[in-house]
């Protein structure tokens, strides 16, 4: 089985619950790639998340240049949430990408809420991908929730695994 179908049957049985604080629910294929997501509910519709994490042991102490592959093919091929997402910083010290939504939704209230993915090479490769939100009232970033529908959730991890970079 895929990702994304592991997921969806671990998610089945969920339906209609509400978790406070998060549960975290994990799937993994046969190569040791891990996928976690952070749900706050799921519903028929949807599922409304924290965070979800994807850990490449293959991707460990990956090389800058491979990251950037990884987060320039993501960024070309997620196209499908609530905007759109492009490269902001890359840290060969850190072994890191820093992807943000570009631009980030701004609404006439002063609230500006993004997404943000990072891609690492230390410990095992990994993605996260979280929302944040920030008003103008009240300086400083707050964790939003991620939603989507399942539809959305299935096609987003066939396309975080469709483009892990081979390690050269």
């Amino acid at each position: 089985m895929s990702l994304s179908l592991d997921l969806s049957a671990a998610l089945s049985p969920l339906v209609g619950q509400t978790f406070v604080p998060a549960r975290t629910v994990a799937v993994a294929d046969g190569s040791g790639v891990t996928l976690s997501v952070d749900v706050l509910s799921v519903e028929s519709l949807g599922v409304s998340c924290e965070e979800l994490r994807l850990d490449i042991p293959a991707l460990g102490s990956a090389t800058l240049d491979v990251l950037k592959k990884w987060g320039d093919g993501l960024c070309k091929r997620v196209t499908y949430l609530l905007e759109n997402l492009g490269p902001l910083e890359y840290d060969a010290q850190s072994g890191e990408v820093l992807i943000r939504s570009t631009p980030p939704d701004q609404n006439a209230a002063g609230t500006t809420k993004y997404y943000e993915v990072l891609l690492s090479s230390h410990g095992q490769g990994r993605f996260s991908l979280r929302r944040f939100r920030n008003d103008a009232a009240n300086p400083g970033r707050v964790a939003a929730p991620i939603q989507v529908t399942h539809e959305q959730l299935a096609k987003l991890v066939n396309d975080l695994t469709a483009t892990i970079p081979a390690k050269p």
